[in-house]
């Protein structure tokens, strides 16, 4: 079964255990993301998307500080 089988599955399994007000709420969210025209990326500025994906690349090739060095570092301001 192909996964956008299996989400249309599970969502109609859940819907059946809503009361109308939240089957009401659940259409609006569905009809705010099939109205979308822009994918929310589109809307970060052209340096943010740069320093996200230096930030993503740093990350994956593991240059990263751990959280708890941090922590220690900048405790005197918390």
């Amino acid at each position: 079964m192909s996964a956008a089988k299996v989400l249309d599955k599970e969502i109609n399994h859940y819907l059946g255990h809503l009361n109308m007000h939240q089957k009401e709420v659940v259409l609006s969210v569905i009809k705010t993301f099939a109205n979308e025209e822009n994918d929310w990326w589109d809307d970060v500025e052209e340096g943010a998307q740069e320093s996200i994906a230096r930030g993503l690349k740093e990350a994956k090739e593991g240059k990263v500080i751990p959280h708890e060095e941090v922590m220690k570092k900048y405790a005197q301001w918390r």
